[in-house]
């Protein structure tokens, strides 16, 4: 059932706070079909998982609308662009309504001031106030109004319901002056909290709309048009046009349009937007190439292999808003807080008001002792009724569930981002989190810590003939083997400046050698049990290769007119950086184990050279798993770092699986994390990254929770203006919003 589920992404119009994140999910879940659906606050986008059997995305739409909210279907994350992106035309929005409240709240201000600091007597002051501050609430409010009024109806009250309150009744104060109530008249104070109040908005917005941005910069790295060669001449053609297999002319200075393989030409490729490496990599014919990466010296020509949604740029684009989409673990306790934190607002608030009308004696007797050192507090000499909606309006409009709400979305929604810039690609929330705490970590031997393919590190001479002749010969029997040690040995010649001749009557034996006749020298090239087995004299070869038999090294002899004359030492390199990042990890904290199926001796060799203590060598792929799994009794938290394929139960097992990414291939749907460059150091990264991101959500919600407990009491004791508070709530979630993107900056 769970592998015939598509995924959807919607746009989400109309959310204010964490409480409407559970009212759109709810709206979701019910909708039959959907197995998950995971609203986001800071990217206002709904990730739906759904039976396509069941339900369509206008279906979900549908689900959206009737709850009170807007949607649209944004899954292709090509089709994203800044005049379409939901955040930007929140933002624009918010802007426009924070700009009309200011503009008619400025003149009930100033009359405030002035009738306050009797500069000036006007009279009928009550009606001027009210009348000019209920175009602020009913034009620029209206908006806030409306969704207070859909979520209270829904029985899931949200901020704007608070705000909606609480500004509603400030206001209501001048009405009932006018009608002869013995009230102080709050209606230029209820048109500046709706002020205060979609300032904050607007400004929530724009700070999203920049944590927003990592997502379309992405997509704008990617290329208009390709030269693709048609009908025998080079034509410009729109990108959405080319097709696979199509070829592309790409010159020095200009982007790779798409991913694809090389078919002519030379030249070296910045692939830093992919792999956050700045040294460019050399490429040539038969090597891959990613869209959007730079040609930088030569001009060549290449088969486009991957078009659309199915290039590396896209697939980047696709798991970072996903990742944003997902939720971390440590956020279930906000959830839990800000499901019921609205309603208990509102009984706090009735609370309050009930209490300063009952007991207005001993409470204003607390709050005068108070308030006198302070400028926000209950005014003095005011009615009982005055204080009861003084502090009541104050707890409506302090209590912030939103700061709460943006505390980890915001976090996950910059770090993800971050990462995809310098390839590290984190595939949900729960995996990045998982990372942050590992304590163990267990690094395949192929492909992890080596380099992957077979390379010659050595060459051993025994005899006097010129050392380029040697290397011919070799080279012009392994140039006919498909062998990967004959593609070393070929490999090795060509750095040398070396290449192959003609062979005559080549002859080859699966898995011990070839032979053939190389300028009329009869050439054997092997192990030492193929020279042996044609009656040539190896003992004192393999005397002298005793050595690098120990160090578990492969070596290929050379063998000419039946005289062995060399010795090719093979062996699959150490990674540059392997040794560097081990140490790392373990002045982290974190114990490295190598796991791999390779024999122990040659896993010794390697170990030793990368500085890990422990190896757990000869392991087959099913039984890397269960070796997971004990090493996670024994240290706790693990993580597996291996390619994805043979490591894939490993990598499911651990609690972060990492695969080492290869250019464009990064679907491994087994790991939680991929590292597209390949590098070890970029582990490290990752590690720091995570932890950075974990200490910044803690953060976040630390104060988002601070905030409450300290502003809620004081605003029920009478000891907070209502605008005061307003701007307070305002700015804590500006606070998390910007706490968030400095994730932005991290340097790896």
């Amino acid at each position: 059932m769970k592998k015939n589920l598509a995924k959807v992404t919607l746009a989400i119009s109309g959310m204010s706070c964490a409480g409407c994140v559970r009212t759109v999910e709810a709206a979701l879940l019910k909708t039959p079909g959907v197995h998950e659906a995971t609203v986001n606050l800071a990217t206002h986008e709904a990730t739906v998982s759904h039976n396509p059997d069941l339900c369509s995305p206008s279906a979900l739409i549908e689900s959206v609308t009737r709850a009170g909210y807007g949607a649209r279907d944004v899954s292709d994350p090509l089709r994203l662009s800044e005049k379409d992106d939901e955040s930007v035309r929140a933002y624009r929005a918010a802007r426009r309504r924070a700009t009309t409240a200011w503009a008619l709240t400025g003149p009930v201000a100033i009359l405030m001031i002035v009738h306050m600091l009797h500069i000036v007597h006007l009279p009928r002051m009550d009606l001027v106030e009210t009348l000019l501050a209920l175009p602020v609430l009913a034009v620029a409010g209206a908006h806030t109004f409306r969704q207070g009024v859909r979520s209270a109806m829904a029985l899931r009250p949200t901020m704007d319901a608070l705000v909606s309150l609480g500004s509603g009744a400030a206001f209501l104060t001048g009405p009932m002056r006018l009608l002869g109530v013995q009230v102080d008249n709050y209606a230029a104070v209820a048109a500046m909290i709706m002020a205060f109040h979609l300032t904050g908005r607007c400004l929530e917005a724009g700070a999203r709309g920049r944590a927003s941005q990592a997502m379309r910069r992405l997509l704008e790295l990617g290329v208009k048009t390709a030269r693709v060669m048609r009908d025998d001449r080079e034509q410009d053609v729109p990108i959405d046009e080319v097709v696979v297999d199509d070829l592309i002319v790409v010159r020095p200075g200009e982007k790779i349009p798409t991913d694809g393989m090389v078919m002519s030409g030379q030249s070296a490729v910045d692939e830093s937007m992919a792999t956050g490496e700045p040294i460019p990599v050399e490429k040539s014919v038969g090597d891959s190439v990613i869209g959007a990466t730079l040609n930088t010296t030569g001009a060549i020509t290449i088969r486009a292999t991957r078009v659309g949604k199915d290039t590396f740029l896209a697939q980047v684009a696709r798991i970072v808003r996903e990742t944003q989409g997902t939720k971390v673990p440590i956020q279930e306790l906000a959830d839990r807080v800000t499901g019921a934190f609205v309603p208990a607002i509102l009984a706090i608030a009735l609370l309050t008001f009930a209490a300063w009308m009952i007991f207005p004696g001993p409470l204003s007797a607390f709050s005068v002792n108070v308030a006198a050192y302070l400028p926000w507090g209950i005014p003095q000499e005011t009615s009982p009724l005055t204080r009861a909606v003084f502090a009541a309006v104050a707890v409506l409009v302090i209590a912030c569930p939103c700061a709460m709400g943006l505390a980890t979305p915001t976090a996950l929604m910059a770090g993800a981002a971050a990462g995809a810039a310098r390839g590290i690609l984190f595939r949900n929330g729960q995996a990045a989190q998982a990372l942050s705490g590992v304590r163990v970590a267990c690094l395949d031997k192929t492909g992890t810590l080596t380099c992957g393919t077979p390379t010659v590190i050595d060459v051993v001479f025994f005899a006097a003939p010129p050392r380029a002749a040697l290397l011919r010969c070799a080279a012009s029997v392994e140039a006919l083997s498909e062998h990967p040690l004959a593609r070393a040995i070929v490999a090795y010649a060509a750095h040398e400046g070396i290449l192959p001749v003609g062979a005559d009557h080549f002859q080859a034996v699966p898995g011990k050698g070839a032979s053939a006749v190389v300028q009329g020298h009869a050439t054997h090239v092997g192990k030492l049990e193929y020279l042996a087995g044609l009656d040539i004299d190896v003992s004192a070869a393999a005397s002298a290769l005793e050595f690098h038999a120990h160090a578990g090294r492969t070596f290929v002899t050379l063998a000419i007119d039946r005289q062995v004359v060399a010795a090719f030492i093979v062996a699959d390199p150490l990674k540059e950086t392997a040794r560097d990042a081990v140490a790392a990890l373990q002045s982290m904290g974190i114990e490295v184990v190598m796991l791999t199926g390779d024999n122990a001796r040659t896993a010794q060799v390697i170990a030793q050279e990368a500085g890990i203590a422990r190896v757990m060598a000869d392991v087959l792929p099913d039984q890397k798993r269960e070796a997971v799994a004990r090493l996670q009794q024994e240290f706790g938290l693990a993580a597996m770092v291996g390619d994805g394929i043979n490591d894939a139960a490993a990598l499911a097992q651990a609690d972060a699986g990492i695969a080492i990414g290869a250019g464009a291939d990064i679907a491994i749907e087994s790991s939680g994390i991929t590292l597209v460059s390949g590098r070890l150091d970029a582990l490290v990264d990752a590690v720091r990254l995570s932890r950075a991101l974990l200490r910044t959500i803690r953060q976040n919600l630390f104060w988002a929770f601070g905030y409450n407990l300290i502003a809620v009491p004081l605003a029920m004791a009478g000891l907070l203006h209502p605008l005061v508070a307003e701007a307070a709530m305002a700015l804590s979630s500006i606070n998390v919003i910007a706490n968030s993107l400095r994730l932005r900056r991290f340097a790896p």
